[in-house]
């Protein structure tokens, strides 16, 4: 095998296998910021619903309350969750791998009402000391694992206006969603959580993504570098070496009309020159001396 060849080989072999390492560190690395990037757009949605919760308690409610009270007839767009899960839907049009919900455990509309792995959420947000501000976490779905995102939702003193007692609360509220649901709210309770979901094969989609693209780019340096070296190494170490080989083998069949090599630089390459020139010119009066 050709000293390039066995170079190649070699490098080929070290390289490969730190390739290799970087490999699995790299998407391990682009899984976990692909899961935390997923996450910072959860957030981002979670502060937006949370917004339009905001304006509808302080804008859009009583604009409506008075409309509200002359037809008689409850309107839902006076409600913040039903408010937030309704632009929400909207925002789904530009990213339908996400969900939003505003779980309850005691809704009005049932819509919100928490399913199991909700309600463990809240009981969660409910039992923890001094309070949590946010949960995040996976769970197993029929499609597959999920990533969510949630945080409380409290009784505040706007929400106890409806959800206090049927007694208090508004009688077209009554009338649309009747008086068995969604009351005996306490002060500063949790009575839900905000919870937006997406399934776990979208950061895993994004790492692949961007795993190929980091991949081609390390093949490609990979090659260039590759080519570089063969090409540094063909004109400073194959090619003297190869004249070396060529000239020691005309020697050794007795001829020594040959030029003498170019000996440059201090290097071992150059080195050995030198040491076979010397040789040459020993073995050239040794000879001379035994013809004479």
């Amino acid at each position: 095998m050709k000293l390039l060849a066995k170079f190649n080989l070699i490098l080929g072999l070290v390289l490969g296998a730190g390739l290799a390492i970087a490999a699995v560190v790299s998407h391990q690395f682009l899984q976990n910021d692909a899961r935390e990037d997923v996450l910072r757009q959860a957030r981002l949605m979670m502060e937006a619903m949370r917004s339009a919760r905001d304006y509808t308690t302080k804008q859009i409610k009583p604009l409506l309350v008075t409309q509200q009270e002359h037809q008689r007839s409850f309107l839902p767009q006076t409600v913040p969750a039903f408010a937030a899960t309704e632009n929400f839907d909207y925002l789904r049009s530009s990213y339908p791998d996400y969900a939003y919900k505003e779980a309850t455990l005691n809704p009005t509309n049932l819509r919100d009402r928490a399913v199991d792995w909700e309600a463990d959420v809240i009981n969660a947000f409910r039992n923890r000391p001094g309070g949590a501000k946010e949960f995040t976490g996976e769970r197993d779905t029929p499609t597959g694992r999920s990533l969510y995102l949630a945080r409380p939702i409290r009784a505040d003193p706007p929400c106890l206006e409806c959800h206090s007692t049927p007694r208090v609360a508004p009688a077209a509220m009554i009338r649309h969603y009747g008086s068995n649901n969604g009351f005996g709210w306490q002060p500063g309770e949790i009575v839900g959580a905000q919870i937006v979901s997406v399934p776990m094969a979208l950061p895993v989609r994004m790492a692949n993504q961007e795993f190929q693209t980091l991949a081609i780019y390390l093949a490609v340096v990979f090659l260039a570098s590759l080519i570089l070296l063969d090409v540094v190494l063909l004109f400073a170490v194959v090619r003297p070496l190869g004249k070396l080989s060529t000239m020691a083998d005309q020697i050794s069949v007795g001829q020594m009309d040959m030029p003498e090599l170019p000996v440059r630089g201090s290097d071992e390459i150059a080195v050995l020159a030198g040491s076979f020139t010397r040789m040459r010119r020993s073995l050239e009066r040794a000879l001379k001396m035994l013809e004479g």
